[in-house]
């Protein structure tokens, strides 16, 4: 075999694998939904599968907060905990700002993130630490605002209720989280923000080399994570009716276990936008299959850690184990 048959094998083999790759969250997709649909037919109607979809839009909104983190290599612990801060901030302002509330709790939200991620960048401390920190200081002024209750919302509502409900039988919340999934995915890949925000996951000391400005880069993404978590918060409570100091906070794990079965890496500057929308809907099928085929609630936790801990050993980049970040 000659040395240019052997290149062009090894090629071929390399192209298959990343083919593979590509394709394997649709795979798994595709096998939960049938599984699913084995014990439950009517889990495949057509009706059944708009619900579904209009389930996971409050979860779509927050995996692409955590992905457009992750894809620097970073990672937000506080992206569920300010969206319930976001529910409380619009339950108390709606009264008085009525459609004005949306906007303000939009802007504190992406100032929050922004906050998060200059003190990361200029403090040099680890993402994980610094949200941990984050977590608790928007869980504290959550219970704080909200008396440690749950706010009804009847004054004002009408401001958010049009974003709930259908439109031409879709549902209205999950075609607002595809909306802001479409501009971010455009503005990932066809900006030079979204090319240096992958290139600093891939190698952020190649990146400063570069001259990639990697603070701003990285204040820019928590600033878009922020944002995405008040919009969550803003679909939350047109569906709900109600705000609560931790409405969200159960969503931190199957938005994290979502980025990661998409096939966005751990390690960071690989995945995207379309790999978060399958590895949504992977978890939602998840979640409602395992209620369908009578699997215990309290062992859907348990199952989402399995799940993030295999996604995660698959993904990960061992090659980077050794930058903290």
């Amino acid at each position: 075999m000659t040395s240019t048959t052997a290149e062009s094998s090894v090629d071929l083999r390399v192209t298959v694998i990343e083919w593979l790759k590509r394709l394997a969250p649709l795979a798994v997709l595709a096998g939960v939904l049938a599984l699913v649909g084995f014990f439950e037919p009517s889990f495949l109607a057509p009706r059944s599968l708009l619900v579904l979809i209009d389930e996971s839009s409050t979860l779509l909104l927050l995996a692409l907060a955590q992905m457009i983190v992750v894809l620097t290599g970073r990672i937000s612990l506080s992206i569920a905990t300010l969206t319930s801060l976001g529910t409380i901030l619009l339950a108390l302002w709606l009264p008085t700002l009525s459609w004005l509330a949306i906007p303000a709790v939009l802007g504190v939200s992406a100032f929050a993130g922004a906050a998060q991620g200059y003190v990361h960048h200029r403090s040099q401390v680890p993402s994980f630490v610094v949200t941990l920190g984050a977590l608790g200081i928007f869980a504290g002024v959550a219970l704080t605002a909200s008396g440690a209750r749950v706010i009804g919302i009847s004054d004002g509502f009408d401001a958010v209720s049009w974003t709930f409900g259908d439109f031409y039988e879709l549902p209205r919340s999950f075609l607002i989280a595809l909306v802001a999934a479409v501009v971010l995915g455009v503005v990932l890949r066809f900006t030079t923000f979204g090319r240096r925000t992958r290139a600093i996951g891939y190698s952020e000391p190649a990146g400063q080399l570069a001259g990639i400005p990697v603070g701003r880069v990285v204040v820019g993404v928590f600033t878009i994570s922020g944002l995405l978590s008040g919009l969550a918060a803003i679909l939350l409570v047109a569906r709900s009716y109600s705000a609560g100091p931790a409405l969200a906070d159960s969503l931190l794990l199957p938005a994290l276990s979502a980025v990661v079965v998409g096939g966005t890496a751990i390690t960071g500057g690989f995945g995207g936008v379309w790999r978060t929308i399958i590895g949504v809907l992977i978890i939602t099928v998840l979640r409602v299959g395992l209620g369908i085929m009578g699997v215990d609630p309290a062992f859907t936790q348990i199952i989402y850690g399995v799940v993030l801990a295999v996604a995660v050993a698959l993904t990960i980049d061992r090659s980077k184990l050794s930058t903290i970040k």
